[in-house]
C-alpha cells in the first residue's frame, strides 16, 4: 500500500470518527500503574525486554476506552540504547520490530471481538510507530530544552533516526509518530529523512512547548513548520507532551484566524488585517493534540514536579474545545491513563 493509500486510513478515521479522532494516553503512566519498574534509560521501552505482555495489556486497556489510535512503546526505544544495554544489533533490530508486532496483535484481537457485537461504537484503530526525539535517547529532559550542543548537527540527527526508522518501517506500522521535537533542526532531519528512504508511511511531527508559544528551542513555530509544510510524507503536526492549559493557544496558532475576527474585519479592515494576519494558519495539515497532564517533568530529578493539573474531568470538558478549534486527532501524554481517554470519548464522541 503506497502513501496516498495510508494517508487516507488516517482521513477516513477522522471522517468515520466525526472530524476528530482520539489518539491512546501516557504509555509509562499506566505501565507503573501495573507496578512497572521504568526508571530507566530505555523508559517504556524496557518492557519490551521484561514484560511485553504487559505492553500488549496496556494497548488493550486504550482499545478498550475507546482511542482510536494506538501509539507503540518504542518512544525511548533505539539501537544505540539497546546496544549500551549489551544487547546485539539483532536483538535491538528485533525489539523494535516487536513494539509494533504488539501493538497490532492487541489491535487486531480487540477488533476481532468487538466487530462481532452489534452495536458497538468503536473504529478498527490505526497503529502508530512512536519514534522519539534525540533528546528522549539522551534521557537528560534536553527535548524540552533543544539545547543539544554545537556539535549535533543536521546529518548527526539524520544518522541517529534512519536505521530506526528503517526497521519500524520494515514492521508496517499505519502511521510514524515522530514525538517531542524540541527544534527545528530535528523536525527537517526527520523529513528529510522520511524522503530519501522513499518511505511509504505517512508521519507526524509533534512539537512540545514549554513556554505556550515556541518550541523549546526558542524557535518560532513558523519556522519550524516551514519544511513540514512542503512534505507529503508528513500527514498532521502539532504538540504532545506539554501543559494542556497551553492548547487553545498553539491550535490556534496552528489554524486559524478565530470567527469574530473575520466578521470584524469589515468595519475595522485596515487595523484588523494586520492583527489577524498573525492568527492566520500556519499549516493545511491535520493538527494533533495529545498534552500531558500539566505536572512538569525534572529531566536531571527523574521525577514529576508538583504544577497545575487538568484531572479527566478538565480533559473531558477541553476536548470539544480543542476540536472545534481546529484539532483532528486529540489524546494524551504522561500522566494521563486510559480513565482520561474515556472521558475525551465521552466528549467528543459520547460514548
Amino acid at each position: 500500500m503506497g502513501l496516498e493509500k495510508k494517508s487516507a486510513l488516517l482521513e477516513d478515521l477522522i471522517e468515520k470518527c466525526g472530524g476528530c479522532a482520539v489518539v491512546d494516553g501516557g504509555f509509562a503512566t499506566q505501565l507503573e500503574i501495573h507496578g512497572a519498574a521504568i526508571n530507566d534509560p530505555l523508559w517504556s521501552a524496557v518492557s519490551l525486554i521484561k514484560d511485553p505482555e504487559l505492553i500488549k495489556r496496556v494497548h488493550m486497556e486504550y482499545l478498550e476506552a475507546g482511542a482510536d489510535i494506538v501509539v507503540t512503546s518504542s518512544y525511548q526505544a533505539t539501537i544505540p540504547g539497546f546496544l549500551s544495554r549489551g544487547l546485539s544489533m539483532e536483538e535491538s533490530e528485533s525489539l523494535l520490530q516487536k513494539s509494533v508486532k504488539l501493538a497490532v496483535e492487541a489491535r487486531d484481537r480487540f477488533w476481532d471481538k468487538v466487530s462481532k457485537t452489534s452495536g458497538h461504537s468503536y473504529n478498527r484503530a490505526l497503529v502508530a510507530a512512536s519514534i522519539g526525539s534525540y533528546g528522549a535517547y539522551l534521557a537528560d529532559g534536553s527535548e524540552y530544552s533543544g539545547s543539544y550542543g554545537e556539535d549535533v548537527s543536521l546529518d548527526k540527527l539524520k544518522d541517529f533516526h534512519r536505521r530506526r526508522i528503517q526497521v519500524l518501517v520494515e514492521a508496517s506500522p499505519d502511521l510514524l509518530a515522530f514525538e517531542t521535537i524540541p527544534n527545528k533542526l530535528e523536525a527537517q532531519a526527520c523529513v528529510e529523512l522520511l524522503e530519501e528512504e522513499n518511505v511509504q508511511i505517512p508521519a507526524w511531527i509533534c512539537f512540545t512547548s514549554v513556554d505556550g508559544e515556541n518550541a523549546p528551542s526558542g524557535e518560532s513555530f513558523e519556522e519550524c513548520l516551514e519544511t513540514l509544510n512542503k512534505s507529503n510524507n508528513i500527514c498532521a503536526v502539532g504538540i504532545n507532551c506539554a501543559p494542556p492549559q497551553f492548547m487553545d493557544n498553539l491550535i490556534r496558532k496552528f489554524s486559524k484566524a478565530s470567527k469574530s475576527f473575520k466578521q470584524s474585519i469589515a468595519l475595522y479592515f485596515l487595523v484588523l488585517t494586520i492583527y489577524v494576519m498573525s492568527y492566520l494558519q500556519l499549516t493545511k495539515k491535520a493538527i494533533v493534540v495529545y498534552p500531558n497532564s500539566g505536572e512538569v517533568w525534572d529531566g536531571k530529578a527523574k521525577k514529576w514536579l508538583p504544577s497545575q493539573c487538568f484531572g479527566d474531568a478538565e480533559f473531558e470538558m477541553f476536548a470539544t474545545k480543542w476540536r472545534d478549534l481546529g484539532a483532528k486527532l486529540i489524546g494524551g501524554c504522561c500522566r494521563t491513563t486510559p480513565s482520561t481517554i474515556k472521558a475525551i470519548c465521552r466528549d467528543l464522541k459520547r460514548r
